[in-house]
């Protein structure tokens, strides 16, 4: 092994390796269970992001260990077509060369774009085989190739020809720049600085009015009505009567609902059905017109009087507040914070929209879906989570489903000359299905699929359905989908809902739902912010310069960039190292607590890369003292040493702890029982306690014990630790299993990850071994405290004299004298008569009996007090100054709350720092 540990160029090896032998395709055998996890689908214009490659950790882990585990394993992988995103980045490409997609025409648009697809659209999949993941790529599908197209028209004319599927004219999100719906999803609302405006509305045949409160009084063209609360004193004697609709040519009633909040503004709320959502359910309460004051780029049509058609809706609130003020019409403005909802992807505030869409009726199909949570068919880890899927799919609507693109799944449905609808597969099929002659001329909607829609279908789609394949007949349903919990409704359920409608089985029996990645501060990662980090820079290592680069790109506020590049100096002086891929996965795991969300600290994975590296020169250690030397051809050849029983049986326990935090989906407490074990017992103890033995020991049964544990171990810790951290497992298990087997090689021709995973083993446990280690250990760790204490240096030999103690601590004193001597750095160990007193000492208790270090002749008495003098008067200066602020009524009132608590541990510290030194200061004063 290479004397430094260098993640790189073995990452290429070991995953260029794994692909080429086909060990990521499913074993599958009638002895073997199956374990199937669907990846969720990137979208193919992406690239990796912290999100991503914290969940493809998880999964991938879950997969290597279940593939370790004997079971016939199916990572599923793909890419979502991405509608919206996937158009908008094409779009932008001709847009660059002075094209538009109107130039080119629909089919040779979506030529372009399958062109962009195959020569960039992996980008993602590539990432992910830098992250280690062990997806079957043989099996890789795309939300519209042929297979899921099929899947997708097979779905859409069953759920028509039941009646679950209809068009109709509705309101929804409407993008005004993209012209097409979007998603709740893909609608991002947040608090932005506004106005409300109180409008008069004069009442018909009378000199006076009532005010109306509006954030939108551009939307006043479209009112029908205005809403009181019917128990409104101020407006009861107004319900039924008529008010003039300022600005417009038209009367309109005052009506009373309950939903109106007399608290809110005037208590009077204009009813503009055709542009509010809350509206157009009260409009179709009251059975309200629908007026229609936009077109689909959000400018004035002509249902609006002649002076404002025409107007962008912005500039036609301008005209419309200055009319209003022209004509003494506007009561007051005053300032407002309101939620404004933009889209996604393009930014542009999103109208509510009257207009013909396609829907799926979800009532029919909801119920049984909410049931296999109740009864348990399907656990959501952590349980909390099932209670946001109930309260969606209590509330559920009816979906939305199309969309006024050109790229995505074209719905298959057909208009004659006459506008009458026709469904089915293919226009043949639909001349068939309708007994229509072939020679009719027959016209395709023009809207695709939202890509949720075939996105729901992923669990069954990818496997083969509608055919019955032999991989749906194996692998569904999954076992678990692990995603985050801000796709619960738009995702989970609908999958939920197309797996019970479509297969009469549920899509996956567990959700892992994890939390979102935030940066250091808690912060959300967003371009703006200039707080992304990627993935691969992490990996592989990023200059400043660069860095600044690719944070700043794109924005165009020079205030922005300039705070952004100030931060990310700060943060990242030199830009950010090379981690390399398992210390990056290993601290994903850590992380991945039940919170809702994860901070990310760049120090985490410093700290795993160091581990790493401590892995690698433990591994270094153990062949260094194994290979070459016997190992014993069986047992009877090995004598194995009370260290030997001792780490076999604190491995043992950590194997129990390890399985079942991967059953409860914990792996923050995975890595950290793993991580103890390897630190602290094995490497930090275990090996320690190997030296005497491979060192001074004659004894070649009791060597070949002690060798035979350090490799064999080693072995277990690789494969148990390879489904977390893959590499670095793989590099170092080629040697140990060539050992460990007696192979005339150096490296295996097999792979660590089709190996077998080290389970607990109840015979190997061994409380004494443990209790008499422990013991031991205790004894060493006092004496390097007591070392630390008085300022000895850990390279002097030192004498301890015991006094007191159990028959067990004074057999462990006899038996273990060699090794206690060595780790604890003695010149000498004896045990003082009970008759004799004992000398001027720094001591320790350890059990029943005490230890104690002689310090005459140890230490230069006249320096080390002057030393012990000077540190407990920085102490005596800390206590002093942190007791006169935390006395102060005035500072402890004011000053942050964390600051206090700071304070406190401060002074706490010093306290007992300064008493341990003033106990110790008498001891030598007493010498």
């Amino acid at each position: 092994m290479d004397k430094t540990y260098q993640p790189h160029s073995l990452e290429t090896k070991w995953y260029q390796h794994w692909e080429k032998s086909g060990y990521f395709k499913p074993q599958p055998s009638q002895s073997k269970k199956a374990y199937c996890i669907m990846l969720p689908p990137p979208n193919v214009t992406g690239s990796l992001h912290m999100g991503h490659a914290f969940q493809d950790s998880i999964m991938d882990a879950l997969i290597r260990y279940h593939r370790m585990r004997g079971f016939s394993t199916l990572w599923q992988g793909g890419t979502d077509h991405a509608g919206i995103a996937t158009q908008m980045v094409v779009e932008r490409q001709l847009q660059a060369q002075g094209v538009s997609k109107h130039d080119l025409g629909r089919e040779k648009f979506i030529e372009k774009i399958w062109e962009w697809k195959e020569q960039s659209g992996n980008t993602i999949t590539q990432q992910m085989r830098r992250l280690g993941a062990s997806i079957d790529w043989s099996r890789e599908c795309f939300t519209m190739d042929d297979e899921r197209s099929e899947a997708v028209k097979e779905v859409f004319v069953r759920l028509f020809d039941e009646g679950l599927i209809y068009k109709g004219k509705r309101l929804v999100n409407w993008d005004p720049k993209l012209h097409t719906a979007v998603s709740d999803l893909e609608v991002i609302s947040e608090e932005e600085d506004g106005f409300l405006w109180h409008i008069r509305y004069p009442i018909a045949g009378q000199s006076t009015h009532i005010v109306v409160a509006t954030t939108r009084p551009e939307t006043l063209l479209g009112d029908v009505a205005v809403a009181v609360h019917p128990d409104d004193p101020r407006y009861q004697h107004l319900i039924g009567q008529k008010l003039q609709l300022p600005l417009c040519d038209r009367l309109i009633d005052v009506i009373a609902d309950s939903s109106v909040l007399p608290d809110f503004g005037t208590g009077c709320v204009k009813i503009t059905p055709a542009h509010d959502f809350n509206d157009h359910e009260m409009g179709k309460r009251h059975g309200l017109a629908m007026i229609n004051i936009f077109n689909d780029s959000a400018v004035i049509n002509q249902n609006a009087p002649h002076q404002y058609q025409g107007l962008e809706r912005f500039a036609a609130r301008k005209k419309i507040v200055e009319d209003l003020e022209r004509l003494n019409l506007i009561e007051k403005i005053e300032p407002y914070k309101l939620k404004i909802p933009r889209g996604d992807r393009s930014g542009e505030i999103v109208e509510p929209y009257l207009t013909d869409q396609w829907f799926v009726k979800v009532a029919p199909i909801v119920e049984q879906a909410i049931q296999v949570v109740k009864t348990g068919k399907i656990k959501f880890v952590p349980d909390n989570w099932k209670n946001t899927y109930f309260e969606w799919m209590n509330n559920i609507q009816d979906w939305c489903i199309s969309r006024q693109l050109w790229w995505g799944h074209r719905i298959p449905a057909w208009y004659d000359e006459e506008g009458k609808l026709y469904v089915g597969r293919t226009e043949e099929e639909v001349k068939l299905k309708y007994n229509i002659s072939l020679n009719t001329k027959l016209r395709q909607d023009n809207d695709v699929l939202d890509t949720w829609f075939s996105s729901a279908l992923w669990p069954f789609s990818t496997l083969g359905w509608p055919q019955e394949t032999k991989e749906l007949e194996t692998f569904y349903p999954t076992n678990v989908l692990v995603t985050g919990f801000d796709i619960i409704f738009f995702w989970v359920a609908r999958m939920v809902m197309m797996g019970l409608k479509f297969t009469d089985k549920i899509p996956f029996n567990t959700v892992f739902v994890h939390g979102l990645i935030q940066d250091s501060h808690g912060q959300k990662m967003s371009k703006s912010k200039g707080n992304i980090i990627d993935p691969i820079d992490l990996i592989d290592g990023v200059d400043l310069e660069t860095l600044l680069k690719k944070r700043t790109a794109g924005l165009m506020q020079p205030q922005m960039k300039t705070q952004i590049e100030k931060n990310t100096k700060k943060e990242f002086p030199e830009g950010i190292p090379s981690f390399g891929t398992d210390a990056l996965r290993l601290t994903f795991c850590a992380i991945a607590t039940t919170g809702r969300h994860i901070r990310f600290d760049l120090n985490r994975v410093s700290g795993y890369r160091n581990f790493c590296n401590k892995l690698w020169n433990a591994a270094r250690y153990v062949l260094m003292n194994v290979e070459e030397h016997p190992l014993g051809k069986t047992e009877a050849d090995r004598t194995y040493s009370i260290y030997d029983q001792w780490i076999q049986s604190s491995w043992q326990q950590t194997k129990r702890m390890v399985a079942q935090h991967f059953e409860e989906y914990r792996f923050d407490l995975l890595v950290q029982c793993l991580y103890d074990f390897t630190w602290n017992q094995y490497c930090d103890w275990y090996l320690e306690f190997t030296k005497p033995v491979l060192m001074q020991s004659d004894n070649e049964s009791l060597k070949m014990g002690a060798r035979y544990t350090l490799i064999s171990i080693l072995d277990e810790l690789l494969r148990v630790f390879h489904p977390i951290i893959p590499f670095i497992t793989e590099e170092i298990w080629q040697r140990t299993h060539v050992i460990l087997n007696q192979m005339p090689t150096t490296e295996s021709k097999e792979s660590i990850m089709t190996q077998a995973y080290p389970e607990y083993n109840k015979h190997l446990h061994n409380a004494q071994a443990e209790r008499t280690v422990e013991w031991l250990k205790a004894f060493i760790i006092n004496i390097r405290t007591i070392r630390s204490e008085m300022n000895l240096s850990p390279s002097q030999t030192i004498p301890v004299v015991t006094t007191g103690g159990s028959s067990f601590d004074i057999e462990n004193v006899n038996n273990y004298q060699t090794v206690l001597k060595s780790l604890a750095k003695l010149s000498e160990l004896s045990q003082l008569p009970p008759t004799e007193e004992a000398p001027v000492a720094a001591s320790s208790l350890i059990g029943d009996m005490t230890l104690h270090i002689p310090l005459k002749g140890l230490i230069d008495k006249t320096k080390e007090i002057e030393r012990l003098t000077k540190e407990m008067g920085k102490l005596q200066k800390d206590i002093d100054l942190f007791s006169k602020k935390l006395s102060n009524p005035s500072y402890v009132d004011n000053a942050p709350k964390e600051i206090i608590e700071k304070d406190k541990e401060r002074l706490t510290s010093a306290e007992t720092n300064l008493a341990k030194l003033t106990e110790n200061f008498n001891k030598i004063s007493a010498l």
